[in-house]
This record gives C-alpha cells, sequence and structure tokens, in this order.
C-alpha cells in the first residue's frame, strides 16, 4: 500500500538586517526556527548591507525583491523592507521605537516615515514584542490596535539554572549592555562604596569607565560573547541588574529568572510587566533608589528566595514553544489572505 503523498509546506522568509554589532534580534530568532520549521519551510534572507543611507536602503530593496516565499516576515530594523514586498502577504516585527526618541527634526520625521509610518500601513499584521512597543505605535501611527499582535521575545534555550551559594560580602552583579537606556552612568553613582563586582557585558564609553573607576568599583568588560559564553555569565552572578530607562522588552530580566538569580529592573513599562513579581523593581532615574534595591538584595536573603521563586514561575510564559506558536497562528492567519 502506498503511503500518502504529504502536501508540502508552506514557505516562509524571515528578513534580517545585515548584523553589525548587536545580535540580540538575530539570537531571538534563531531559537524560534527549529519549533516553527515543522510547520513552515523557513527561508532566512539578510540584507546585503547595513545601515540607514539611501544608497544602503535602495540596495536592500532591490535585494528584496528578489525573495520568493508564501509568507514574508520582517524581523526588525529593516522595517522599510517592507514596502517592496507582498501587502497581504507580509508581517511586521517591531522591537521599539527608540529612534523617535533619539533623533530630532528633519531627520526625525524621515525616520518616522520611512521606518514606522509607512511600513506599519503597508503590512497586513504587526507585532509587538510587549505592550508598551505596541503602544507606541499606536501613540505614533494611528494604527489599528487589532492588527497589531504583542508576541514576547523567547528566553534562549541554553540559559540554564545551576545551584550556587550566594556572595554576600562580595557579589557578582552581572550587567547586560552599554547604551545610555542601560543606565549603567547612574549604576555608577549607586554602587559606591558598595563592596561588588560588576560584571559589564557591553562597550561602555570611556566617560563612562572612568565614573566606574572614580567611584572604585571593581569592574570587567566582555563584548562579542556567543550565546553559551553570556549563560555561563548568567551562572557566574549573583545579582542580575537591568534598572534601564527604555526597552522595548527586556530580555535579560527573563534570562536572569531563568538563570534562577534575583533581578532588579525598572519600575516602568515594559521591564515591570516583563519581571512581574520576579524582580525588584526600582527607579531607574534616581540612583538612590538603584542603591536601595540591591542592598536589599544582597543583605535580604529571604526576599532574595522570594524574587527566584517568582521568576521561575514567571519566565514559563516565554518559553521558546510558546512564543513560536504566536507567530505561527500569524503565519497562517497571512497564508489565509
Amino acid at each position: 500500500m502506498k503511503e500518502p503523498i504529504k502536501a508540502p509546506k508552506s514557505s516562509a522568509a524571515l528578513l534580517f538586517r545585515k548584523p553589525v554589532r548587536f545580535f540580540s534580534l538575530e539570537r531571538v530568532f534563531q531559537q524560534l526556527e527549529p519549533g516553527m520549521n515543522a510547520a513552515f519551510d523557513l527561508h532566512r534572507w539578510v540584507a546585503p548591507r547595513a545601515g540607514g543611507s539611501p544608497a544602503t536602503i535602495l540596495a536592500n530593496w532591490r535585494a528584496a525583491r528578489k525573495c520568493r516565499a508564501d509568507v514574508y516576515h520582517v524581523t526588525g530594523d529593516i522595517h522599510y523592507v517592507t514596502l517592496v514586498l507582498p501587502r497581504r502577504k507580509t508581517m511586521l516585527t517591531i522591537h521599539d521605537c527608540i529612534f523617535l526618541y533619539s533623533t530630532t527634526g528633519m531627520k526625525r520625521r524621515i525616520l518616522k516615515w520611512l521606518f514606522l509610518t509607512l511600513p506599519v500601513r503597508h503590512c497586513r499584521l504587526i507585532t509587538a514584542i510587549s505592550q508598551a512597543t505596541k503602544d507606541d505605535i499606536i501613540a505614533h501611527t494611528g494604527c489599528d490596535p487589532e492588527k497589531i499582535v504583542v508576541i514576547p521575545n523567547p528566553v534562549d534555550g541554553l540559559i540554564r539554572y545551576e545551584p550556587a551559594t550566594f556572595d554576600s560580602t562580595n557579589p557578582v552583579i552581572l550587567f547586560i549592555g552599554s547604551t545610555p537606556n542601560k543606565n549603567l552612568n547612574r549604576v555608577a553613582e549607586a554602587l559606591k562604596d558598595i563592596r561588588c563586582r560588576l560584571d559589564i557585558v557591553g562597550n561602555p564609553p570611556e566617560e563612562t569607565l572612568r565614573l566606574l573607576e572614580n567611584a572604585k568599583i571593581t569592574y570587567a568588560v566582555s563584548s562579542g560573547l556567543s550565546s553559551e559564553a553570556i549563560a555561563e555569565k548568567y551562572i557566574a552572578a549573583d545579582i542580575v541588574l537591568f534598572p534601564s530607562t527604555f526597552e522595548g522588552f527586556g530580555l535579560p530580566i527573563v534570562e536572569g529568572q531563568k538563570a534562577g538569580r534575583p533581578v532588579i529592573t525598572s519600575n516602568l513599562s515594559p521591564m515591570k510587566e516583563v519581571a512581574a513579581s520576579g524582580a525588584c523593581l526600582v527607579d531607574p532615574h534616581d540612583p538612590a533608589s538603584i542603591r536601595a534595591g540591591v542592598l536589599r538584595v544582597i543583605e535580604d536573603a529571604g526576599y532574595r528566595e522570594q524574587l527566584i521563586r517568582a521568576g521561575f514561575a514567571n519566565v514559563e510564559r516565554f518559553a521558546t514553544s510558546v512564543v513560536a506558536n504566536q507567530y505561527l497562528t500569524c503565519y497562517k492567519q497571512l497564508l489565509s489572505a
């Protein structure tokens, strides 16, 4: 008896920027692809050029026009690529709108039009990685809220829990990121005279390093780490400190929770929603508040255990299988066009 012929899977093209310094976006979808391949034949397309110059945008448009699939998913950053893809088969993931807050004048208007307004109008579906990002998109474009689906980032499968004795006399404080919104300058002020070792993953400017040195904070800096090396950083940490002033999501929060480490983060959206009850919330604009949070976590063992237990419970909603299924639901919706 002949086996029934299986219908070919529909194809989905995942369109990526050309990475230069940061790989967080690529790591997010790299984790999801194995769980999505069972339902769709996935193709990875990478923009040939990096940057935002007119020549780069035109080159990436020309290349994207040649991409062929049943559905198209622009995974972030190069939002303008959606404009040369089939409208009813295309979705765009928007991670944040930070570029609107870091530019002014004519440059801001051009970026808003090319990277937000036109792409949002053109796509059939938009996914945002947090409610805060969705709210930003609606505020800046007037987009119909029904068009935007909130799908969080998944927590890396390589992040794991290994039990360790908390070092309350000289804790290792893991700090991920070095862009201005990560708030390392205020952290330097907050940690002054607290005996600790600050482990920074990023490329802090010389000015920030001088602040750390003036505050007599012991620190180490590393960058360009693999996913495996970052997982080891969480294992080696006693505390994960993430008092960011602006984020689209805040992945170190859930990574710290999965690693079973007490997390300190901002009392702002989306960080407080991502963390739920599994983090110590502080005012990121107030070094005294950051300092109080760090001292409470160091000195109160019962509070630390409470945060860790709540973190383990919270992180389940960011499992790769859960997030992959949410994206697959969107792909199937595009196929129904």
